[in-house]
């Protein structure tokens, strides 16, 4: 039996707070925006916190021990989980696809990804989606600097969902705490970032690369959650979509479940319980390896969990 519980990693940033502190993380530093749960990016590769492996990266785990990950043959650990907590807003910005980062960025992955609202302020928002007809339109828009116009803002609670595919403008803004699902990815095109300062200068922009990558007009992802009742648990999934699948795992009492897939990660985002009799609370990322073939969930919580196919 393998479970790997992660070490999480905090990354500070122009627009974040206490958000972080407030969910679960008080040993996260001021101005932290983002704890990244699970990862194996360079930009962040967290450290197993358990077992034999306590100690080692997830990308060493990875690379060396792929009978953990049902040997996948992706050359990098594929999947990265975050929880991002705004207090003020993040950059309007967008993400390539895999052949537009594999030419561009080195031969980094493409950031297809989604978010799980936790919390937010009242009649809190976020970008997602512009209103050009078409790419001479969308241009114009971000040269004449129209950003106000071109964005197209979605009223948020607690509990929605929202999958963000490659080429679509988005943003979070202040005031909302949620947990990401992505690529292992870090590129980021940011389209406008309200002339604010870092260290005292503006932070780039990348004007063509997201003209390239923004797909007009804007289409919605169609999601259609499918939620079925177990016993122990209601297993609600958001998205199957080709590099990820992500479900809501809430547990009362007793659930078994049979591992079927390379890995599971999962990230507890309410109460507590044991995984495998290995006690686990809100904030806690771990990840259920191929070579546990059966788990048993305890307690009264709720998980956000994914996997490949």
């Amino acid at each position: 039996m393998q479970i790997l519980r992660l070490q999480p990693i905090f990354q500070s940033t122009v627009w974040g707070g206490t958000a972080l502190v407030d969910f679960a993380y008080k040993e996260a530093p001021k101005q932290a925006g983002e704890c990244w749960g699970i990862s194996a990016h360079p930009h962040g590769d967290c450290l197993i916190a358990n077992g034999e492996y306590k100690g080692r990266t997830l990308s060493w785990c990875y690379a060396n021990r792929r009978e953990l990950f049902g040997n996948l043959k992706d050359a990098v650990f594929p999947l990265l989980v975050k929880v991002i907590g705004a207090e003020k807003d993040l950059s309007i910005q967008v993400h390539p696809d895999d052949a537009y980062a594999m030419e561009r960025e080195h031969g980094s992955l493409g950031k297809t990804e989604c978010w799980y609202i936790l919390d937010c302020k009242k009649d809190a928002s976020i970008v997602i989606g512009h209103h050009a007809r078409n790419k001479k339109e969308l241009q114009e828009y971000i040269e004449e600097g129209r950003f106000r116009e071109l964005i197209r803002e979605l009223p948020i609670q607690p509990g929605d969902f929202f999958h963000i595919e490659p080429g679509c403008l988005h943003a979070i803004k202040g005031g909302t705490l949620l947990l990401e699902t992505q690529q292992s990815s870090d590129v980021t095109y940011r389209v406008y970032d309200y002339d604010r300062l870092s260290n005292g200068k503006k932070r780039t922009l990348h004007t063509k690369e997201s003209i390239d990558c923004i797909c007009t007009p804007h289409v919605d992802y169609p999601l259609q959650p499918e939620t079925i009742g177990l016993s122990g648990a209601m297993i609600t999934t958001y998205v199957s979509c080709p590099y990820f699948t992500v479900q809501k795992w809430s547990i009362e009492g007793e659930f078994w479940t049979h591992n079927c897939h390379p890995f599971i990660n999962v990230s507890v985002i309410e109460g507590a319980g044991t995984c495998n009799e290995e006690e686990i609370k809100k904030g806690d990322h771990l990840i259920i390896t191929s070579q546990t073939e059966s788990v048993l969930l305890t307690g009264s919580m709720v998980l956000i969990v994914s996997f490949v196919r």
